[in-house]
């Protein structure tokens, strides 16, 4: 379906927003203990505004069409714009939503809250209007609780956080100073994770064996505390140990797969320092610690021999780009 766009001299909008990835913590932390996350500007997505004659239109890889007419899935980024409409007095706006996104859905990287953190901002834009960071975490929030079920707030944090943070549950952000370089890989399974079954395998284990997963989310949190440490003292080797911890409790509370654990031998068995999964699990991608940016490089190129479907090879400090 064609759209009937307004002249180009009329006034156009952006919103952009960065990717993120979990390091350590990941479902203990809607549980109650720490996590550490990490912005991640390699992947993101913008988000234009433009006027067109009647309507509003959403245009994307995944759906190309009327907002009423949208496929399920999207329902919480419908009611976002709806809301931000609304927020904007702007229900009779008549616009195209343009979305461009190289953030891979669906693997524990954040897409989904990027995606609404960029649109919010572009509406902000289009309606020549200022907004805080807060408005733009409670507007995303309507997204991510479609899209989780009971989000912990971590990854709209992250996307719009200047460096590491540290969270925890109805605490105030901290945020972290990495002391020296991290050379990390990340490395995409190409399967999907869903977040939501993932949440809710770790829910039912909690209810059927319940010492046994509070044990694993306890430990998760213990390795989060060490993890800080590890980081803020340049300690490399004590970093990768802890991650390969992590690992084992992930397992135990059942949310790694076959997919994650091929990918994490193999970046072990090439000499990675450490390597887990990272986001939700069951599927999506894994990170590993590399030793320094030549082996993150050599070690980027074997992953993707090995089958990776994507590589991003990183390194995390405190300098500012």
């Amino acid at each position: 379906m064609s759209v009937e766009k307004m002249p180009i001299q009329e006034k156009v909008a952006t919103g952009v927003a960065h990717s993120k990835l979990i390091l350590v913590g990941e479902h203990a932390v809607v549980h109650g203990q720490p996590a550490i996350s990490i912005p991640f500007p390699l992947i993101g997505v913008k988000s234009t505004i433009a006027p067109i004659e009647k309507g509003i239109y959403l245009e994307s890889s995944f759906y190309e069409g009327p907002m009423e007419s949208a496929p399920k899935v999207l329902t919480g980024i419908v009611n976002t714009i709806k809301q931000m409409l609304e927020t904007l007095h702007m229900e009779d706006a008549n616009i195209l939503i343009r979305v461009h996104s190289s953030i891979p859905p669906g693997k524990g990287l954040g897409s989904s809250a990027s995606v609404a953190i960029a649109i919010i901002k572009s509406l902000f834009a289009y309606a020549d209007q200022s907004c805080s960071n807060e408005q733009i975490l409670q507007l995303a929030n309507i997204s991510e609780t479609y899209a989780h079920g009971a989000p912990s707030g971590i990854d709209s944090l992250t996307i719009t956080a200047p460096s590491p943070i540290w969270y925890r549950k109805q605490q105030p952000i901290d945020y972290i100073i990495p002391h020296g370089d991290f050379h990390f890989v990340v490395a995409d399974t190409g399967l999907n994770a869903d977040t939501k079954t993932a949440v809710d395998t770790v829910t039912h284990m909690i209810k059927t064996m319940p010492k046994k997963a509070h044990n694993a989310i306890e430990r998760l949190g213990d390795i989060t505390y060490q993890v800080r440490g590890a980081l803020e003292k340049s300690s490399k080797q004590m970093l990768g140990f802890l991650l390969n911890e992590a690992q084992k409790e992930l397992e135990t509370i059942g949310v790694s797969s076959e997919s994650l654990n091929r990918l994490i031998n193999f970046a072990r068995q090439e000499g990675a320092l450490g390597a887990k999964l990272t986001g939700a699990g069951h599927g999506g991608c894994m990170i590993a610690l590399a030793k320094n940016e030549t082996h993150a490089r050599l070690l980027s190129e074997k992953l993707k021999q090995f089958g990776a479907h994507a590589v991003w090879p990183f390194v995390l400090n405190n300098k500012k780009e």
